[in-house]
């Protein structure tokens, strides 16, 4: 979205009518109409009472839980392994309890809260796709858990909205369950090519970030123009459903291909494709020949983006690649992986890895104090 001529134009005629920057912070002169018409648009999109921007969706976990944690007094937070560093950040901050839930499990979900105090407000933290594996939280077990034990919900879809979902809203939407999350957290700066991040739920909850929240207080605002880019992005992608076609399309083509040539990966659910490397040195190589040999730019995700031995290739094909885009892709990475001595491919009849590597023992919830 961030090159379609809709988000471009809207995107220039703010600059041409409002300048560079906001000139303030949302408080002290920095609020401007785009800034209002895209939290109404988003808290629409979400069908939640309002909605409240940052400048990244970094700011906005961060400044949201360090609030909704660190003013519930005695708030016990439960959060999945492999949540976002910002998530850990925000909760840091709150100074609240929390527990680690092993990543998607339920059961051990289950089990912390009914060892916490009854009494005690509780709040839990997942993510809806994770950025690193790729795979899906078990939402409806998330929603149920939480309503059997009194507890908020705060649902990261940062790697979801514009993507998946009606309108772009989201897995929660998708599933039928958005109503069911206290809290939906999103990014401008994925789905919807531009910057910033948001929250959107109940106007008590929002009105309360925006009175307490130190990183949506204490920095300028957004500039008008990504505002107003955003808006048009977000605008588009409720009433078009061709982009999230193409994505879905491509990222179905890339596992085919990855499969056939057997590639190991850990999730077919998503557009997030988490090549499996294992090594350090072997995944830069990897990154490095794909690029000087084939003009291709992949990342090479090592540690403590994911724990040592768990080194990835991580792709994630999008809606304006084109069929022969992906398909050379793929033919070089197995061209590559061949030359470099990758590891041991899946067997013929192999599926994508989606129980393996990140998704178990890596988890990522480590305070570095």
């Amino acid at each position: 979205m961030g090159q379609h001529p809709a988000v471009l134009e809207a995107m220039k005629e703010a600059v041409d009518q409002y300048g560079a920057g906001a000139g303030g912070s949302r408080n002290i002169g920095g609020t401007n109409h785009y800034h209002v018409s895209l939290e109404k648009e988003l808290s629409a999109l979400h069908g939640k009472d309002d909605a409240l921007l940052f400048t990244s969706g970094y700011t906005a976990n961060d400044g949201a839980l360090s609030v909704i944690a660190g003013r519930m007094e005695g708030c016990v937070v439960f959060s999945d392994a492999l949540n976002h560093a910002s998530i850990i950040d925000g909760l840091r901050h709150s100074g609240a309890q929390k527990r680690i839930f092993r990543h998607n499990d339920t059961a051990h979900l289950e089990e912390l809260l009914a060892a916490a105090d009854p009494d005690a407000p509780k709040l839990i933290v997942a993510e809806s796709v994770y950025s690193m594996n790729g795979d899906i939280a078990p939402l409806a077990e998330i929603a149920d858990i939480a309503k059997r034990h009194g507890a908020m919900t705060f649902l990261d879809e940062v790697h979801a909205v514009g993507m998946y979902g009606p309108q772009g809203a989201g897995i929660a939407a998708r599933e039928g369950l958005a109503d069911r999350f206290t809290v939906i957290m999103g990014t401008l700066a994925k789905g919807f090519g531009t910057n910033g991040g948001y929250i959107a739920g109940p106007a008590e909850v929002i009105e309360a970030v925006r009175m307490f929240s130190r990183s949506f207080i204490f920095t300028t605002a957004m500039p008008p123009a990504v505002a107003a880019a955003a808006l048009a992005a977000v605008r588009h992608l409720r009433s078009s459903e061709a982009e999230r076609e193409r994505l879905w399309a491509n990222a179905q083509l890339m596992h085919r291909l990855l499969k056939e040539r057997r590639i190991p990966f850990i999730s077919d659910l998503t557009h997030i494709v988490s090549v499996l490397v294992r090594n350090e040195a072997l995944c830069k190589r990897m990154s490095t020949a794909l690029l000087e040999r084939h003009g291709i730019y992949v990342q090479a995700i090592n540690s403590p983006s994911v724990r040592a031995g768990g080194e990835i290739l991580r792709v994630a094909p999008g809606a304006v690649h084109s069929t022969s885009e992906v398909e050379m892709f793929v033919k070089a990475l197995d061209q590559v992986w061949e030359e470099l001595g990758g590891p041991a491919r899946t067997p013929k009849c192999g599926r994508a890895m989606r129980s393996t590597g990140l998704g178990k023992g890596g988890a990522r919830h480590v305070d570095l104090a």
